[in-house]
């Protein structure tokens, strides 16, 4: 193995998601998704904590896109709208990347471990859209009733996203989501 090679976590990522669907996730080790990537264990370890990292290693940017996004919206926007404004802009984090979601989705929902440590990440995110909700002047409980919100219409439009042909958008499913949301809170 050489001692570098580029795009080493793109790598890791993918021998994470084919051994995992290949063995399951159980059933693989950090050594083994280290060496379909080419790379050394050492290697894994600097990029990963674990092995259930590899399917999370973009949680961070992803919330940091979320958090930016959102502080960025208007003052003046009302606290949903501005929930709105960023779940359409963070759906571009996704653009391209479908048919890696899908297949990182099915390893997460075959495996109770990987589901919890998914929740744990989505209430992460939460309490960060909160906060920045909060900075915005926006009151308790209206700020973590927001974020809340708007992790379940990201949620929700994720997970049919994910199982839909390829021919829609996230952001399509997200506004979708977003609509039966307020429909629902109004009754209709």
């Amino acid at each position: 193995m050489s001692r570098w090679e580029p795009n080493a976590r793109g790598r890791l990522e993918q021998a994470a998601l084919d051994l995992y669907r290949e063995r399951g996730f159980e059933q693989t080790t950090a050594a083994q998704i280290a060496e379909r990537a080419g790379l050394t264990e050492r290697t894994f370890f600097r990029h990963y904590a674990d092995k259930r990292e590899v399917l999370f290693g973009g949680s961070p940017a992803l919330e940091q896109a979320f958090v930016d996004t959102l502080a960025a919206t208007p003052a003046t926007a009302a606290p949903i709208d501005a929930m709105a404004a960023t779940l359409e802009t963070v759906a571009a984090f996704f653009l391209e990347r479908q048919d890696f979601a899908r297949q990182r989705q099915a390893v997460i929902t075959a495996n109770a471990e990987l589901r919890e440590r998914e929740l744990i990440k989505l209430a992460s995110l939460s309490a960060a859209l909160a906060a920045t909700l909060r900075r915005r002047g926006v009151k308790e409980p209206a700020a973590s009733l927001t974020a809340e919100a708007g992790i379940a219409v990201f949620k929700i439009g994720f997970e049919r996203w994910v199982g839909d042909s390829g021919e829609r958008t996230l952001a399509e499913f997200l506004r979708e989501s977003l609509h039966e949301l307020k429909l629902v809170a109004s009754g209709e």
